[in-house]
């Protein structure tokens, strides 16, 4: 099945900077662009599907394939960001230069919603306490043992994996991939629960039940219902360099922990997530300072 639906984004609406947020990298075997289109896969209630969107002039056209087909053209505007609300937005920027320049420059990025919960779980686990490599590794090597190719004529584009093939498989599965036994027990476990979590009405919910799992926290949480729920104020607490990122941007501070972070973003609730994305949109980094974290194999341990 192939079928096509034109969108009207908002003027300004930038394509990349929305939908790459549910890509892992340029060579996400689940999402990515391909030739200028965005492609993305998804297993949905009616079956297995994917989504490509591209620009037409002012129009963004949406094209489905698969069973699962019309069940993503019907979520299309929210996996392109379009249903993203931004009121009230513009007013709390005004807090702050920084980020009320961040506001205008970038007014195009909007945050998406997948409604899909599992896919990204498995990605913020693999992300879990190690390099981008290490995680991208072992998450492109996982979905391409588990997965399958998604609909569509795209090359290379693989369904994320069942949460029933990953609950079913040993630890020592995922070992050669890279993925030490603690983040492999979690992934299994919450792969186990995976069902219960997609029956989640809201971001709040979500992060209830995934913080409720063994293995996943609030920074884990956070990274899927950014993208899941579209939620603008998750913020990913316990990460290794936003608090940084956020006191240089906001204060020229070079270094901060989680409560200088939140402090600093409080005039921001309710979009405090919003501003963590626009710093990254942005390119706003804090300086660096010693060695970069080694990158480690655990597939020969």
């Amino acid at each position: 099945m192939i079928v096509h639906r034109v969108l009207t984004p908002p003027e300004g609406y930038h394509l990349a900077g929305s939908v790459g947020m549910l890509a892992m990298g340029r060579h996400d075997p689940c999402a990515r662009f391909a030739g200028g289109t965005f492609w993305y896969s998804s297993r949905t209630p009616d079956g297995p599907g994917s989504l490509s969107l591209h620009r037409d002039g002012v129009s963004l056209v949406a094209t489905g394939h698969g069973p699962g087909a019309d069940w993503l053209l019907d979520r299309a505007p929210a996996i392109a960001g379009l249903d993203d609300d931004l009121t009230g937005f513009a007013q709390l920027a005004a807090a702050h230069p920084v980020v009320a320049e961040l506001a205008r420059v970038h007014r195009g990025v909007r945050l998406p919603t997948t409604g899909r919960l599992f896919p990204r779980l498995l990605r913020a686990i693999l992300e879990q306490k190690v390099t981008g490599k290490e995680a991208y590794r072992g998450y492109a090597a996982i979905v391409r043992h588990f997965g399958e190719p998604a609909p569509g004529p795209v090359e290379r584009l693989f369904l994320p994996p069942a949460a029933e093939a990953i609950a079913a498989a040993p630890y020592w599965v995922f070992h050669p991939f890279g993925v030490e036994q603690r983040r492999a027990d979690t992934l299994r476990r919450a792969a186990v629960e995976a069902a219960w979590l997609e029956r989640c009405a809201s971001s709040a919910e979500a992060t209830k039940r995934m913080t409720a799992i063994v293995g996943i926290g609030p920074w884990t949480a956070a990274e899927v219902v950014r993208t899941v729920f579209g939620d603008p104020d998750a913020v990913s607490v316990g990460d290794y360099h936003i608090p940084n990122t956020v006191a240089w941007a906001l204060a020229g501070e070079a270094r901060a922990n989680d409560a200088r972070m939140l402090d600093l973003l409080a005039p921001f609730m309710g979009h405090r997530g919003r501003v963590c994305v626009l710093l990254e949109s942005a390119g706003i980094a804090a300086p660096r300072f010693g060695p970069r974290m080694p990158i480690r194999s655990f597939a020969r341990f």
